[in-house]
């Protein structure tokens, strides 16, 4: 299951993933927290017309990469307004995250990074952290970097932790570039005057032979200290050196694995 702030950010962050997954024929349902109404775009559109606009081209995006409609979930919370909700909003916004994973009872989960240099961001983490310790399922829970990208500090930073995973793309590619191509009010200024979210420069961190994840440990929502760098290989966790009998066992098990 993956969980995305604003619709573009799945594709962006997981694109890669989502297509190797399908393709495997294991399910995946993604939810978009926010209603993605504060685009440059909504300078030419009304926010009602961004909205729908967004949420045609996530699915159509994620059409692309194998995801039905049915298994795509929009919470409408206000954009940029996740770190602002008031007590009462978040427990409820809590409760309905809670009842998805209840729902599909996925064994990964996949969220923006809790230091991705946008509170929407960060506060989707902390929510969908907040989800997951309330289950009694067993979850893997990682983290996808968006906006970290653009800092190349942050993100060399991030690198060297050993929870960093690797997942190479190729076989996924071609799909990410076509669904990224859906989101176009996001890389296309609709209007000559008109700014984008999402310029050349910054879309092409994403089009690289890999993405990048990292993963929590749930039990204490920590990130995991694993004893040697490891690579997060065609779907499933693959150290890159000798592999103990648990990281066996986990490979076997993995491209039946819900997420």
């Amino acid at each position: 299951m993956v969980f995305a702030p604003h619709q573009d950010d799945e594709t962006l962050g997981c694109g890669g993933l989502i297509a190797l997954k399908r393709q495997w024929g294991v399910p995946v349902s993604v939810v978009f927290l926010t209603d993605g109404h504060a685009s440059p775009a909504s300078s030419q559109l009304n926010s009602h017309e961004i909205t729908r606009m967004r949420k045609q081209e996530a699915i159509a995006a994620l059409d692309i990469l194998g995801v039905a409609s049915k298994e795509i979930h929009f919470l409408d919370q206000p954009d940029q307004g996740l770190r602002y909700l008031s007590q009462e909003q978040r427990r409820s916004l809590v409760k309905q995250l809670v009842q998805l994973l209840e729902r599909f009872k996925p064994d990964e989960v996949y969220v923006t990074h809790q230091f991705d240099l946008h509170p929407d961001h960060e506060a989707t983490f902390e929510l969908v952290r907040a989800a997951v310790t309330k289950t009694e399922q067993k979850i893997e829970l990682f983290q996808y970097p968006i906006w970290a990208m653009w800092a190349p500090w942050r993100i060399k930073s991030l690198a060297k932790s050993p929870s960093c995973y690797r997942l190479p793309i190729k076989e996924g590619i071609a799909k990410k570039r076509l669904a990224l191509k859906a989101y176009r009010s996001q890389w296309e200024a609709l209007a000559p005057d008109a700014d984008v979210s999402l310029p050349p420069e910054f879309l092409s961190l994403f089009l690289s032979s890999h993405e990048i994840f990292f993963k929590v440990q749930p039990e204490i929502n920590a990130p995991v200290r694993l004893s040697r760098q490891t690579e997060l290989k065609t779907g499933f966790l693959v150290s890159m050196g000798k592999r103990d009998k648990e990281e066996r066992v986990r490979t076997a098990n993995a491209k039946n694995r819900f997420i």
